[in-house]
């Protein structure tokens, strides 16, 4: 029987919009025992699983041993992960903007850094009843809708530097030809300093937010149903051919993305949110 991937995505209370990027359910089931990669991006991640735990026995932090969660967050990385599954998995992730890690958590995202700690460790005890009230409903919307009326509770607004802020637009944007010098003069911004200021508040260096925000242009192409050529993937993509593509894959994901191509068969939700961004 091949497996079923079912689930829904969800838009977040305009007042929260700053701070999560989308909620995606997820229920996935009937597939073959196996591995899939969590892969770096340029959102941090939260997941709340309604059934079983989510088995990660490869942190994205090198210095982290595995682990199984109930609940987790984690930050930005430049390093994958491992989540090990036994053909189900079912929950909701959440897509937090670094403003999010401080407006919900009250800590910046450096503070997170590369580690997944349980949720409940940088939320609270509203962690705990989120998962409650999430694991008492069948229809995804009211599941959204519960996750708003608790993050609404939870959030606390934050300011940032608008030169901070125009750097991380101008670094996990869009434009695969931006170079981390031009933003450092577009803001009016030593490089050092903006080095500095950017790592403590991302926990990744300028050059790491343009490399993975690179990497997911790449990852988005390789989503589309019909896939170009690797060659001209790494073109548009921002690579300078699809050799440096596929070094910044072994580096990023563990793999070239040929080999991604081949083995990743679990349709986990963070390829589903990267082939509806491609649409």
């Amino acid at each position: 029987m091949a497996g079923v991937s079912e689930g829904a995505s969800g838009v977040p209370d305009p007042r929260l919009r700053a701070y999560v990027l989308g909620y995606e359910g997820y229920l996935l089931h009937g597939f073959a025992p196996g591995t899939h990669i969590g892969m770096p991006g340029s959102a941090l991640t939260v997941i709340i699983t309604i059934d079983e735990p989510i088995d990660v026995p490869v942190s994205s932090h090198p210095g982290q041993p595995g682990g199984r969660w109930d609940m987790l967050a984690s930050g930005l990385t430049v390093h994958p992960a491992v989540i090990a599954h036994n053909g189900f998995q079912h929950g909701v992730q959440l897509n937090l903007t670094p403003l999010g890690c401080r407006a919900l958590f009250g800590m910046p995202a450096a503070a997170l850094g590369s580690w997944i700690v349980d949720l409940a460790d940088v939320l609270g005890p509203r962690a705990a009843e989120l998962r409650e009230r999430l694991s008492l409903l069948s229809a995804w919307p009211d599941r959204f809708a519960v996750i708003d009326e608790i993050l609404l509770r939870q959030v606390h607004p934050v300011h940032w530097d608008p030169e901070l802020t125009r750097a991380w637009s101008l670094l996990s944007g869009p434009d695969p030809a931006v170079r981390v010098a031009a933003v450092a003069d577009e803001i009016g911004w030593s490089r050092r300093h903006l080095g500095n200021r950017f790592s403590a508040e991302f926990g990744i260096s300028p050059k790491d937010a343009a490399r993975v925000s690179r990497f997911e242009r790449s990852r988005r192409l390789l989503c589309e149903p019909n896939l170009p050529p690797l060659a001209a993937v790494a073109a548009v993509a921002g690579y300078y051919d699809q050799a440096h593509m596929a070094r910044e894959w072994r580096e990023l994901a563990g793999m070239p993305p040929s080999v991604w191509l081949e083995c990743e068969e679990f349709p986990f939700v963070q390829d589903r949110e990267i082939a509806e961004a491609a649409g």
